[in-house]
């Protein structure tokens, strides 16, 4: 067990059990939410660099990390996009239903890449056991999204969801594969900062588009700053996972397993901040889901 590695992933449980909970009640759309999140991202890899005296990589490593950071914040403007989604009531989907299958989705698709590219859990039990405990970790999310009475918007919402956040799974899964292309002497404190400018790039070109083709100025609206504060929660978790999910620190597939227990941060928090309301049976469900995505995620860290 790498504890170094162990103590990035518990940065990147944190930044991202409250990085979903903050942009949906900061509000404002999708673009608003990615530009607050790439740019809170941005201004904290440049403390980090100032601060630690750290270089810049160049070349092909630098332009992986740039495209990196470009597809996670592709990946985000459709996952915020799903969390406003509405019904025909005007019922919002919000963060704690959209996030359970868009972790659902990443985790598939990371464990893979990292197991059968990577070489991740090399033995076979390792394999078995990282295997089941993914299943867990899919029924648990599964579970926390269980509502006691569902209604034919409520299904439609969902259908409507699960299919924005599959084309958003392409852009997460470049996001975590892409850094583990780069040279061996590139660590992730060294990356942050490209993968920060790829971020901060789009984030800014989507603010032009918004202008251009809605006429709406992010860049005049308060609610654009106040998401510079996500962006700060989101820049600790990203420097988080992209140290753990190292080849010499965790590996993809167990970082990015451990790293997705903020799920049960995200979803109790935005069903409380939020205020969404449950029923008992909701709740107990629900925390069935959520006890199993930690049980699972734990026998991750140990293979």
């Amino acid at each position: 067990m790498n504890l170094v590695g162990l103590f990035f992933s518990l940065l990147a449980i944190i930044g991202w059990s409250a990085y979903p909970t903050l942009v949906s009640k900061f509000g404002g759309n999708s673009i608003q939410g990615i530009f607050g999140a790439t740019w809170g991202t941005l201004i904290v890899a440049t403390l980090l660099l100032l601060i630690r005296g750290l270089s810049i990589p160049t070349g092909a490593d630098f332009w992986l990390s740039v495209a990196s950071g470009a597809s996670w914040a592709f990946a985000n403007v459709l996952t915020i996009a799903a969390f406003g989604l509405k019904d025909s009531a005007g019922n919002i989907l919000g963060s704690s239903k959209a996030m359970p299958i868009s972790t659902a989705f990443q985790i598939s698709a990371n464990v893979l890449w990292g197991v059968i590219m990577l070489g991740n859990w090399p033995s076979g039990t390792a394999k078995v056991l990282g295997f089941l405990a993914v299943i867990v970790i899919l029924i648990g999310a599964y579970l926390t999204t269980y509502q006691e009475t569902k209604t034919e918007g409520n299904n439609a919402l969902l259908i409507k969801a699960v299919g924005i956040l599959l084309i958003a799974q392409i852009g997460y899964s470049l996001y975590g594969i892409l850094p583990q292309y780069t040279s061996n002497g590139v660590d992730g404190m060294h990356m942050f900062l490209p993968q920060a400018i790829g971020m901060a790039a789009f984030g800014l070109l989507l603010g032009f588009f918004d202008l251009l083709k809605n006429h709406h100025n992010i860049f005049v609206d308060n609610i654009t700053y106040k998401q510079l504060i996500s962006g700060f929660f989101f820049a600790i978790a990203a420097l988080g996972y992209l140290v753990s999910a190292q080849p010499e620190m965790l590996g993809l597939a167990t970082g990015f397993v451990l790293s997705q227990v903020s799920i049960v941060g995200a979803t109790v928090s935005g069903i409380i901040v939020m205020k969404q309301v449950k029923t008992k049976k909701e709740w107990l469900v629900i925390g069935v889901g959520l006890v199993l995505i930690l049980l699972a995620a734990a026998v991750t860290s140990f293979l």
